[in-house]
């Protein structure tokens, strides 16, 4: 009988135990202690004579979860205190001390506070079903100030019930900044008494034929904005939850819904139409004294409405196409003294800090607002890359990270086949779970300017609220430990599995979530010289079954043993199954073999961070791009050319080339201005063999096939050249055009 007691103590602490490792994010530290509980059933007291309005908040929601009664008083079993002393680079520290007598919430700030209750929600949740927690204690506190979450509501508008919905699971998973992005060509969201038409007309625009729009007014147009008191509604709301809202009002470009309403302020004239079309318009706003003088009324009645530290500028994707045959802005660069419009730009940014800095406000800038010069207090939101943020920080000034290759949620998180409509890239959770906010070419003085990072929900393809649920879900998950500072890339798997717990909540909540960490995942490995696809799911309760000619997979296919040979040209199709059924979708994958597949591969020049895919070894695996997804099995570059050398081998025979390029210029991605083939028998003296130019290119619409006299020199040189800046009369005109290149097919 001892035994069997004994026995279900071990199985009742470890289950215990397991519970409190569920938590999200996971704290700084957290140590079981070896005896005690405090009871969940029951009337509960709690006392809120410190940080009162926590000490309500947890009230409320106790009794919400727990469905008992909890009393406020002078003195409880449930307690607040102050910590008086601080640490640095511990933020928003907090202590939390449960045993049987009670409960010790300690805290340095009200923020602190609030989060030290949201872990104790946690953890009641966690153990409704033993009906008390176990005594532990917690002393826990974020590694960054800044733990951000963006949403645009320009593309698509949600109510403010929908936005206080973003604000609740910012606030769960401990996030302090709402980046409201309220302006931009296709809709201008924030009610500006002194200037009605920016809302009257810049409010609203015809139906886009990219989506369908949905809620249209009577005559039939899609749009919505913001009442002031609306606004100060969502900002009183945040404050409670301990979140800053910070406004985005951009600035020069993205600015046709407010041309829409003053076509004065462009630089022609107009007439415009408020956007029904994504990408990057080219006209923005004319520097002249009408325009600032619109503008500042803007900022002073925004500043009346958010409490924020911040006013965020926008500063990005701003063509310089009108300024340059603009007759005002070329003289405006003379009597200034500027070199370029990217000074104009600088120049314009600047002028609008000083106003900003004089109503005692700080500006954010998208990092273009580098370019031309960055203005002297301004924060940099880093998100082409990390390289922004590096050359704020060495400049001695903060920097927001949030890079599109790992903090964008519009990008599809799973196989697009089975995944609803999204921009044309991936970012999976494990991409999001990686992400490191300190760039490693930061000295620890420099990463001091790091305030931590962000992820950015653009909703060009989110038409309702459920949908921005599941493209936030549970990507947020992962960012909330990568802010909070716990997120360890290694243990992953570990992380996967507290999501996955964390379903349960999101189920009783009735939020949307994606469920693409269950799809099954295909991997190209290489081992001695051969090519492999490697298959895994983290489903524990079924088998994967596959084919590799193409066959749709079913129960008596075979069962998958260990990584396939991919030594032909073949198509698998995979599969998990359970009992003879197929649980979820097919994953499907082709393989084109050539001379060159698996062989060793060097690059010149590096891909862009957010489009590296696997690297070097993605040109030569034997997967072609998709056209129409072209952002995964491609490598992207920017302001670089592709140069590829493929040790072919001694025993190399050959005498075509075939690779795919990309032309979406409205992603400001164009087609090569040339394709070159060099052969070399010693890797350092080359011969030119084969060479296409632009017309060449775009008659063969991508699909770029170069034919020579056969070759079997072991090394060959694929030069593909960019077209440098992206040409007049395109979005983004005179910055460095994209490349986008797949597989480098060698026969």
């Amino acid at each position: 009988m001892r035994k069997i007691l004994l026995l279900s103590f071990i199985f009742l602490y470890s289950f215990v135990a397991l519970a409190q490792k569920n938590l999200i994010p996971m704290p700084q530290h957290l140590e079981l202690l070896p005896q005690g509980a405090f009871p969940l059933k029951g009337d509960l007291s709690l006392a809120s004579n410190t940080f009162e309005p926590q000490a309500k908040y947890l009230a409320n929601e106790l009794e919400s979860l727990l469905k008992v009664n909890v009393n406020l008083k002078k003195s409880g079993a449930i307690r607040f205190q102050k910590i008086s002393h601080t640490v640095a680079e511990q933020h928003d520290y907090y202590e939390l001390k449960i045993d049987a007598k009670g409960i010790i919430i300690s805290a340095t700030s009200e923020s602190a506070a609030f989060y030290a209750v949201q872990t104790l929600l946690q953890l009641a949740e966690e153990n409704q079903i033993t009906g008390s927690i176990p005594a532990l204690e917690i002393k826990d506190y974020a590694k960054f100030t800044y733990r951000g979450a963006h949403l645009d509501v320009c593309r698509h508008f949600f109510t403010v019930d929908e936005v206080k919905l973003f604000l609740d699971y910012l606030s769960r998973y401990k996030l302090n900044k709402f980046h409201w992005h309220l302006t931009d060509d296709q809709g201008w969201r924030i009610e500006i008494k002194s200037h009605p038409k920016l809302t009257s007309i810049g409010g609203y625009r015809a139906v886009t034929e990219d989506v369908k729009d949905s809620k249209l007014t009577k005559d039939g147009r899609y749009g919505g904005f913001y009442t002031q008191e609306q606004i100060k509604d969502v900002v009183a709301y945040a404050k409670k939850l301990q979140i800053e809202v910070i406004p985005e009002i951009e600035m020069p470009g993205h600015a046709q819904a407010a041309l829409a309403a003053y076509p004065e302020l462009s630089c022609t004239g107009g007439p415009f139409q408020v956007g029904t079309s994504w990408g990057v318009m080219d006209d923005i706003y004319c520097p002249k004294e009408e325009t600032f003088a619109l503008l500042e009324d803007v900022i002073d009645e925004v500043i009346t409405l958010f409490p924020s530290h911040y006013i965020h500028i926008g500063g990005d994707e701003a063509p310089k196409t009108r300024w340059k045959t603009c007759a005002h802005c070329q003289e405006l660069i003379k009597k200034e003294g500027l070199k370029d419009e990217f000074e104009l730009q600088s120049y314009f940014i600047k002028r609008m800090e000083k106003y900003i800095n004089g109503k005692g406000k700080s500006i954010i800038g998208w990092d273009e607002i580098l370019e031309g010069g960055l203005a002297p207090n301004a924060t940099v939101m880093s998100w082409t890359g990390i390289a922004g943020a590096i050359h704020a920080a060495k400049e001695g000034h903060d920097a927001i990270m949030t890079p599109v290759s790992h903090m964008y949620l519009d990008y599809y998180q799973g196989n697009p086949q089975s995944e609803p409509l999204a921009f044309n890239a991936e970012l999976r959770l494990d991409k999001v779970y990686s992400f490191n906010p300190i760039p490693k070419e930061l000295n620890a003085t420099e990463a001091k300017h790091i305030l931590g990072p962000q992820a950015n929900m653009w909703t060009e393809y989110i038409t309702d609220f459920k949908h921005v649920e599941y493209m936030l879900f549970p990507r947020l998950l992962a960012l909330s430990e990568v802010a909070w500072g716990t997120s360890d890339p290694a243990a992953y798997k570990s992380f996967e599995q507290r999501v996955i717990h964390e379903f349960a909540y999101l189920d009783k909540m009735n939020i949307n979530y994606s469920k693409a960490i269950f799809e099954l995942n295909g991997h190209i490995v290489s081992k001695e010289g051969k090519m492999y696809y490697e298959l895994s799911t983290i489903k524990q309760d079924g088998t994967i079954r596959y084919t590799n000619d193409g066959s749709a997979p079913n129960a008596q296919s075979p069962v998958y043993q260990g990584p396939i040979l991919v030594d032909k040209t073949m198509t698998i199709l995979a599969a998990s199954f359970a009992n003879d059924r197929m649980i979820g979708s097919v994953l499907k994958q082709d393989f084109v073999i050539s001379q060159s597949t698996g062989k060793a591969i060097q690059l010149q020049h590096e891909p862009n961070e957010a489009y590296l895919a696997n690297g070097a070894a993605t040109l030569v695996d034997g997967v072609y791009g998709n056209k129409q997804y072209f952002k995964k099995n491609w490598l992207g570059f920017n302001g670089e050319d592709l140069v590829a050398t493929i040790d072919m081998g001694s025993a190399a025979s050959y005498s075509n080339v075939e690779l795919n390029v990309v032309d979406q210029n409205a992603s400001w991605i164009f087609y090569p201005q040339a394709v070159k083939v060099y052969v070399s028998n010693d890797n350092q003296n080359f011969s030119l063999i084969k060479e296409v130019g632009k017309e060449a290119i775009a008659a063969s619409k991508g699909t770029i096939k170069l034919t020579f006299e056969k070759q079997k020199a072991p090394f060959i040189k694929v030069e593909v050249q960019h077209l440098n800046q992206i040409p007049v009369g395109h979005a983004g005109a005179g910055l460095p055009a994209w490349l986008f290149v797949d597989e480098l097919t060698v026969y």
